[in-house]
C-alpha cells in the first residue's frame, strides 16, 4: 500500500556512508542506502542483506523493525569481540565488519598511485595535522628537472614539444607487466601502470584474475608427464565477483597442478572486458584475465599475497 507507481526516485546520486550497500527498496523501485546493525528499518528502508542483516518487526510497533543479524560467529581482534554483523573501525583509515568469524575491511583513505607527469613532476605524500589521510602534493622543482621528467615520457621531438593541450599526441606510451595474480585459486587482483590515458599520466591500472577455481578437480597427469599445464572445464561457467554474477558463461582455460614439486602459473594471457549483473538489478564491467598458457616451473609463489611475496615471474603475449 505504501507504494506509488510508476517510480519517482530522488534526481540526486545516493550519497551512502562507505561501506554500506546500496539496496533496492521493498517496492522494487529506487536505490536506498542499507540500514546497519542496530538501526531501525522498514520496508521503505531495508536492512543490509549483503550482511546478513534482517528487519525484526517483533520487537517496535507501527511498521518499524530493528535490524539484527543472523546467528553467526563472533570475532576476535586484538582481544577486542565483534558480533556478527557488526561494523566498526579499527582505526581511522578502516572501515570493518564482522562477517561469520570473518573480518572484511575497506580502505578509508585513497591509495592512488600517482607518478611524475609534465603538470605534476614532483609528488609527494603529506601526512597534514589533525587529518587521517595523507594526500598528494604537488612540490615544485627547477625547470631543467621539469624537462627531465617530461623528456621521460613524452617523445624526443623539438617539433612536438609537450603541451597540455596536445598531451595524447605527443605521449610515449609506457606500460609495465602485469603483476601475478593475488591468489592462487578463485577471484585474486592483477594491476599493472600505465599512462596509456588522455593526460599521458601513469596510473595503475587492475584486472579480476583467477588462476584456478579452489574446489578445480585436480586431473591425473597422462603417463610420463608430471604436470597438466592448462586444462579446461568440462562445462561453461559464470564468473562471480562481490556477490554479482557474469552475464554470460565462459569456458575459460586454468593452470592445472604439477607432481614433481613445481608450480604452475599463467605465461600468456589477455585481458577481457566482462559485465556483470547484481541481484538488485546493477550491471556493471571489469577487465579480467584470460589464460592462454601456462608454464610449470620451480620459481614458485611464495604464498597468496601479491603484496608479501617475492615472486615477480613474467607474463607475455597481453592485448585488450
Amino acid at each position: 500500500q505504501a507504494c506509488t507507481y510508476p517510480c519517482q526516485c530522488p534526481s540526486q546520486p545516493l550519497q551512502c556512508p562507505a561501506g554500506t550497500s546500496h539496496v533496492l527498496d521493498a517496492c522494487g523501485c529506487c536505490k536506498v542506502c542499507a540500514r546497519q546493525l542496530g538501526e531501525l528499518c522498514s520496508l521503505q528502508k531495508p536492512c543490509d542483506h549483503h550482511k546478513g542483516l534482517y528487519c525484526d518487526f517483533s520487537k517496535i510497533h507501527r511498521g518499524s523493525g530493528i535490524c539484527l543479524a543472523h546467528e553467526g560467529a563472533t570475532c576476535d581482534l586484538l582481544g577486542k569481540i565483534y558480533h556478527n554483523g557488526e561494523s566498526f573501525q579499527p582505526t581511522c583509515k578502516l572501515q570493518c565488519i564482522c562477517m561469520d568469524g570473518a573480518i572484511g575491511c575497506i580502505p578509508l583513505c585513497s591509495d592512488d598511485l600517482r607518478l611524475p607527469s609534465p603538470e605534476c613532476p614532483n609528488p609527494r605524500r603529506v601526512k597534514f595535522r589533525n587529518k587521517c589521510c595523507e594526500e598528494w602534493i604537488c612540490e615544485e622543482g627547477s625547470e631543467e628537472n621539469r624537462f627531465e621528467t617530461a623528456m621521460a615520457v613524452f617523445r624526443e621531438d623539438p617539433a612536438h614539444k609537450p603541451e597540455l593541450n596536445n598531451l595524447q599526441e605527443n605521449c610515449l606510451v609506457q606500460t609495465t607487466e602485469w603483476s601475478a595474480c593475488s591468489k592462487s585459486c578463485g577471484m585474486g587482483i592483477s594491476a599493472r601502470v600505465t599512462n596509456d590515458n588522455p593526460q599521458c599520466r601513469l596510473e595503475k591500472e587492475t584486472r579480476l584474475c583467477m588462476v584456478r577455481p579452489c574446489d578445480f578437480p585436480v586431473e591425473k597427469t597422462k603417463k610420463g608427464k608430471k604436470c597438466v599445464r592448462t586444462p579446461k572445464p568440462r562445462q561453461s561457467l559464470h564468473f562471480e565477483f562481490s556477490g554479482c554474477t557474469s552475464t554470460r558463461s565462459y569456458r575459460p582455460k586454468f593452470c592445472g597442478s604439477c607432481t614433481d614439486g613445481r608450480c604452475c602459473t599463467p605465461y600468456v594471457t589477455s585481458t577481457v572486458e566482462v559485465e556483470f549483473r547484481c541481484p538488485e538489478g546493477d550491471f556493471f564491467q571489469r577487465k579480467m584475465m584470460f589464460i592462454k598458457m601456462c608454464s610449470c616451473h620451480y620459481d614458485c609463489p611464495r604464498d597468496n599475497d601479491i603484496f608479501l611475496a617475492t615472486y615477480h615471474r613474467r607474463m607475455i603475449g597481453d592485448h585488450v
